[in-house]
């Protein structure tokens, strides 16, 4: 029913040019965490856009995840992630399919399907998650995939939003006492502070079972 797009690419210029999506945080790559909550969430099919990453198909069954996975990338590499989306787009054939960064350290299989249920339920063309501030989140959504390839294929601009804002998407909120799983690594201090809230999650639940 649902397959799973990973925005996997980009140069990360504000983090050295690191491989920003296998940055760990808690001892996991984040690309990794995000694969999984999609998996779990109920993707059979997984579309990362960037650089091929073997062992991927192969953690994901280790963790009972048996995903078909795929590869593929934008041309040229690195052109953006209205271009990025629409290569991956080519290779789903569900009707409905996650789109996702990969440097999402906190998204959770719970958060995608009430992206799913939202949209579903509500009989929209998608839906997306939104900060505590209100904010779209346009790679943590959920979207039918034949409206989202109609809206690509008559943008001509290089913003999401100016793509999949005319989708009118369902926006869903998260309560506000779990990590954010918007939070995104897009910098040395943005990864940090993921560490550091991994950490404070990990204590809080710790006192919570001795």
């Amino acid at each position: 029913m649902i397959a799973a797009l990973v925005l996997a690419g980009g140069r990360a210029r504000r983090l050295g040019g690191a491989d920003k999506p296998g940055i760990a945080i808690g001892g996991r790559p984040m690309v990794s965490t995000v694969a999984a909550a999609a998996a779990g969430a109920g993707a059979g099919h997984l579309v990362l856009v960037g650089p091929p990453r073997p062992g991927l198909s192969g953690e994901l069954a280790a963790h009972g995840y048996p995903v078909a996975v795929e590869f593929t990338t934008e041309q040229p590499p690195g052109a953006g992630p209205v271009p990025a989306l629409r290569a991956g787009l080519q290779l789903i054939g569900a009707p409905w399919v996650f789109v996702l960064a990969a440097d999402l350290p906190f998204l959770r299989d719970s958060h995608l399907r009430s992206l799913l249920t939202a949209a579903t339920g509500q009989q929209a063309s998608g839906a997306m998650l939104v900060d505590d501030q209100g904010r779209a989140q346009w790679l943590a959504s959920c979207w039918r995939t034949a409206d989202l390839a109609a809206a690509l294929a008559g943008y001509q601009g290089s913003a999401l939003g100016g793509a999949l804002g005319p989708l009118c998407p369902v926006e869903v909120a998260v309560a506000p006492d779990q990590a954010p799983p918007w939070l995104d690594c897009d910098t040395p201090q943005d990864v940090a502070a993921a560490r550091a809230a991994y950490h404070r999650q990990r204590r809080k639940a710790d006192d919570e079972h001795p």
